[in-house]
């Protein structure tokens, strides 16, 4: 239970940019990827915009034979796996199969294929049914896919906790590493923007705008009215830290805590205070022995719901606050929407800014809705050491990691 977890690869991909590199620039420059949806109509809807996934050429990173087989979700998952595990310079065989495994979390799975599944399933009987699609209905698909494509014969988890599955499916992959089960986990999340989700979430008043204003993602910001839905995928290639130094890897990070916590609340409402949230990030604090006074940056869940970044910020003012610790604040859901199992790409933006020593800003954000110091306008250069990532799930779920500058 002492071994040591690090970060050695990314892989995303997101309506940003595909990779590390296109993503990252994109972050800094406070690009935003939301804009009119294209890929189904929303003339009858009250909301419009969203980030989607515009230019991923999934035959780049699978072979022909395999993504035949996949829904579009699993291609994301698998597309993000190899380059998690290319760039951290991995190479699959015999000697190491085994101990790779791979935890991915995601909220809704593939939604898009489940509903057209049922529409056909419905209207034109069981045997108009694609028997190749329905493998790819179970939340587990993703995972399964990037498997069988990749060779690997280790853990093999899906984690299912709505909004803050990815970082639940990162501090499980640490775990499993940390216990010996395994060497390497990609551990991650990934969702998809679905009519069938989008339609559903405008219909509860739960995308932008959600009250009077115009539509748009803007978090943490006092004109805030909701958020914007996105799709996407991003893992992290953990790895056990001995056997990164001894083949002369350069991690990005190392996970050194995590903390979990609820609150009671309505199944998709928000608790009346941040009581849950705190705890989590106590506790994760708690687990990596380190203070609020150390925690040099957070990439946040913030939004842009009304409910969730007052929540959100009002427990930071409490936990660093009361500490009278400043650390840097920053969202990247104003660039990329509402990824619901965001906490991979989110995870990987935090490992890139701890070895960079840069911020991004918080694309959409202008009037903050009180005195934290969130990161506005322009990326903030600063030698940084220990990053908090935040996770927060409508239901009163939450789950959150502290990362470290190896």
């Amino acid at each position: 239970m002492d071994r040591r977890v690090v970060v050695t690869g990314i892989g995303m991909v997101t309506p940003l940019g595909i990779g590390k590199e296109a993503f990252g620039a994109a972050l800094l420059r406070a690009e935003t990827a939301v804009r009119e949806i294209e890929g189904f109509p929303t003339g009858n809807l009250p909301s419009h915009l969203g980030a989607e996934l515009r230019a991923f050429e999934p035959r780049e990173f699978i072979s022909l034979k395999n993504l035949r087989k996949m829904d579009r979700l699993s291609a994301m998952v698998t597309a993000s796996a190899r380059m998690a595990l290319d760039e951290a310079k991995i190479r699959i065989d015999e000697g190491n199969r085994d101990r790779i495994g791979i935890v991915m979390g995601t909220a809704f799975g593939n939604s898009e294929l489940k509903v057209n599944s049922a529409r056909t399933l419905f209207t034109e009987g069981p045997g108009m049914v694609n028997p190749i699609h329905m493998p790819n209905t179970v939340m587990n698909a993703p995972a399964g896919h990037a498997s069988i494509e990749l060779g690997f014969r280790g853990v093999n988890t899906t984690i299912n906790h709505l909004a803050v599955s990815a970082e639940t499916a990162i501090a499980y992959g640490a775990m499993e590493i940390r216990r010996g089960a395994a060497d390497v986990i990609l551990a991650g999340g990934a969702d998809i923007l679905s009519p069938f989700f989008y339609e559903t979430l405008t219909r509860f008043k739960a995308l932008s705008p959600t009250d009077a204003g115009p539509e748009g993602a803007r978090p943490f910001d006092i004109a805030r009215n909701g958020p914007v839905m996105g799709e996407g995928s991003g893992i992290v290639c953990l790895e056990a830290s001995d056997l990164a130094l001894e083949r002369g890897a350069a991690p990005y990070a190392e996970i050194i805590g995590w903390g979990l916590g609820s609150s009671p609340s309505p199944p998709t409402g928000w608790p009346d205070g941040p009581r849950g949230f705190v705890l989590a990030l106590e506790r994760a604090m708690r687990m990596a022995g380190v203070s609020p006074q150390e925690i040099d940056c957070i990439q946040a869940e913030g939004n842009g719901g009304c409910r969730l970044d007052g929540l959100e910020a009002a427990a930071y003012q409490q936990v660093f606050g009361a500490a009278g610790a400043r650390p840097l604040i920053t969202s990247l859901k104003g660039a990329t929407g509402e990824i619901f199992a965001s906490g991979g790409i989110r995870a990987a933006a935090l490992a890139l800014s701890l070895r960079e020593g840069i911020v991004p800003p918080t694309a959409g954000l202008s009037a903050p809705l009180c005195s934290l110091p969130f990161v506005i306008g322009k990326e903030v250069r600063s030698p940084l050491q220990l990053g908090l990532l935040s996770g927060i799930s409508f239901g009163g779920t939450y789950a959150c990691l502290v990362m470290k500058r190896p």
